[in-house]
């Protein structure tokens, strides 16, 4: 009985639910029908081998496992640089040569050594400027590493880049793209609030249970027709 008293009460205010309901899709139309409005911007990763110059190492007796092993650590002291604030610092100086001035702390970086290759991730909501952002970060990456590590020797580490870096469309945070169903799900809700709120302050009687709950009893109805 109490779902079908719900039901009722629903159903004789429709419109107050509906109004919210309409609000909430109009605003939430535009996100709906163009995906592209809601960007998680974009992205790219950079590849990159490492080592030592030769002819900077100091003197020497071993193999050439050796020699792997200082370009392993090599890749390891970069991939740490990479993430932090000296190294953003840098790039912003290097794109503001190109006419770019970015905020330093806005640069998204990530970067990983797996199997002693560096792996550089670089994300910025800007297509053509994260283009500039990435040879910023190319030029740091080889040029600037010597002044941030002595122990290389004579010259900076060699850093090779393994391909070309491709920049993509990131898809958007999940909480985005379902953002427009959120809002007209909380407009609904609101509507149904709004609904029982006119109910309760309705002093209007329409049906028998409605005096009944007052405590009237009631001795006959008259139907409708």
């Amino acid at each position: 009985m109490e779902l079908v008293n719900i039901a009722r009460i629903l159903l004789r205010r429709w419109w107050l639910i509906l109004i919210p309901v309409v609000i909430t899709a109009v605003w939430a139309a535009p996100s709906i029908l163009n995906r592209s409005a809601v960007s998680g911007g974009f992205s790219t990763v950079i590849n990159y081998s490492a080592a030592q110059q030769p002819e900077a190492m100091p003197p020497r007796d071993g193999d050439f496992q050796d020699i792997w092993l200082a370009s392993e650590l090599t890749v390891n002291a970069l991939t740490a640089w990479v993430q932090t604030g000296s190294f953003r610092n840098e790039i912003a100086l290097k794109t503001a040569e190109n006419g770019l001035e970015i905020d330093p702390a806005a640069i998204g970086i990530a970067a990983d050594n797996e199997r002693s290759i560096g792996q550089l991730f670089l994300s910025w909501p800007d297509a053509d400027q994260l283009a500039i952002i990435v040879q910023a970060a190319l030029d740091v990456l080889v040029e600037r590493n010597l002044a941030y590590f002595p122990q290389m020797g004579s010259a900076p580490a060699s850093v090779t880049i393994l391909d070309e870096p491709r920049i993509v469309p990131e898809a958007p945070p999940l909480a985005n793209r379902f953002q427009p169903f959120i809002q007209i799900g909380l407009g609904l809700i609101t509507g149904i609030g709004l609904a029982f709120l006119a109910h309760y302050l309705d002093p209007t009687l329409r049906r028998r249970e409605d005096v009944e709950q007052l405590g009237i009893p009631v001795i006959a109805n008259l139907p409708k027709e």
